[in-house]
């Protein structure tokens, strides 16, 4: 009986061994399957836009070539900005009192004169300016879903694209370069620090925009404290999988005094914190002229600045031509005097998003593209500008885009990726010199 009941114990105990091995496995399998703990952040997720009003716009007079920036007394800027003869001066203005903004100082921002704009029936004359096929690796154009649809990106002449993503160049035609753009928010970088580096050692020499928008609430949205950091974690990163890899920081939506004082601040963290200055072997902006007003129609405040205002532009404003210059001569004199002079610039995004019946026909955009173009290609300093590139403030810079319909003005296809736009016709002129 005993010899017999011990032999039923071992058996027991054998079975509770083995089911004990089959529920140990069965764990291993779940925790195989189951999701990390912590999962990689989402891409950022923007808002609403606000960037242009939703009321019914009083229709401005064209452009002129004064505007007022109201600044904060903090603000940094230059007195005068005169690398050349056509371009802007700042000139201070006694500040006029106020009983609620006592510490306001207001600037006057004078230029050239641009030849007013008056409407045509049909787009200007292309005659005077073609781009050359030389110059034309410069021209991007942004796919806003990733893809030109039906379009034949070839008939844009252009040299490079960009749809605020990390991936590979597969699906673009040959000879077309494609930026990658690392997202970033509160929660991290987009995609992680892992996929930038295989990525980057997959694409060799590519060309990387930190951030889009990190200024902007509705965008990437970061303070600049918080840039500092993921932009290190990024740059280590790519330089790892690739260290030829060129990585431009910035990414601001307009290079006015008070995003130039956020980008002063990413550069004051970055060097308490790493004990280096950020490297970078390009930067990056964008070049709008949109309202810096809390709570109102633009791109607001950057996040972690108590301002209530910055500079006040108007509608008619996103096409101010003389202010648009002035911005790229104030954003390169800013790179000089923290230590960046001479690095190649990228304007990565750029256009007019106000609709045509807020001022801005056909005709005006036309113009406008044109006159950007023209200054991209011409303007020089040898004091400033990338002495590569003899002396040329901008070496490349990107539409604002093929198509997106919260802001149709620039696009270049229409809705369904077929039909090129009429604006698309003028682009296509500039870079063939076909009407």
């Amino acid at each position: 009986m005993v010899k017999r009941s011990g032999g039923v114990l071992w058996l027991g105990i054998a079975l509770m061994v083995i089911g004990g091995g089959f529920l140990l496995w069965g764990a291993l399998r779940l925790s195989d399957a189951a999701p990390a703990a912590t999962p990689p952040p989402a891409p950022p997720t923007a808002t609403a836009e606000p960037l242009i009003p939703t009321r019914t716009p009083e229709i401005l007079p064209a452009a002129t070539p004064t505007s007022t920036f109201m600044l904060k007394p903090t603000a940094t800027i230059a007195a005068t900005v005169t690398p050349t003869s056509d371009l802007a001066e700042l000139t201070e203005v006694p500040p006029t009192p106020s009983p609620t903004v006592a510490t306001t100082l207001v600037f006057t921002l004078t230029a050239a004169p641009t030849p007013a704009f008056s409407p045509t029936s049909a787009p200007p004359d292309s005659s005077d300016f073609v781009v050359s096929a030389a110059e034309r690796f410069r021209l991007c154009v942004s796919l806003p879903h990733g893809a030109p649809g039906k379009a034949d990106l070839t008939a844009l002449g252009i040299g490079w694209t960009m749809d605020w993503s990390v991936r590979g160049a597969a699906g673009l035609p040959t000879g077309i370069a494609y930026a990658q753009t690392v997202r970033m928010s509160e929660a991290g970088l987009f995609p992680e620090a892992a996929t930038l580096t295989a990525v980057a050692a997959a694409n060799p020499g590519a060309t990387w925009l930190i951030s889009n928008e990190p200024d902007v609430r509705w965008q990437d949205n970061v303070p600049p404290q918080t840039y500092a950091r993921l932009y290190h974690e990024a740059y280590h990163a790519i330089k790892a999988g690739d260290p030829a890899a060129v990585v431009a920081a910035g990414g601001i939506s307009q290079p006015t005094p008070l995003r130039l004082r956020y980008l002063d601040a990413a550069l004051e963290t970055y060097q308490t914190e790493f004990g280096a200055a950020l490297p970078a072997q390009a930067w990056q902006i964008h070049n709008y002229m949109l309202r810096e007003e809390r709570d109102s129609w633009g791109v607001d405040i950057p996040p972690g600045f108590s301002d209530n205002t910055g500079v006040l532009f108007s509608i008619d404003d996103s096409g101010n031509l003389a202010v648009f210059r002035s911005q790229i001569v104030a954003f390169r004199q800013w790179m000089a005097a923290r230590g960046y002079g001479g690095l190649p610039l990228i304007v990565s995004e750029y256009g007019i998003p106000m609709p045509p019946d807020y001022g801005f026909p056909l005709e005006r955009v036309a113009e406008y593209l044109r006159e950007t173009w023209r200054y991209f290609l011409t303007a020089a300093d040898p004091t400033l500008g990338n002495p590569a590139d003899g002396g040329r403030l901008v070496q490349r810079w990107c539409w604002f885009s093929m198509n997106y319909p919260p802001y149709p003005t620039g696009n270049l296809v229409e809705a369904d990726g077929g039909a090129w736009t009429p604006l698309a016709r003028v682009w296509m002129s500039y870079v063939t010199g076909d009407k």
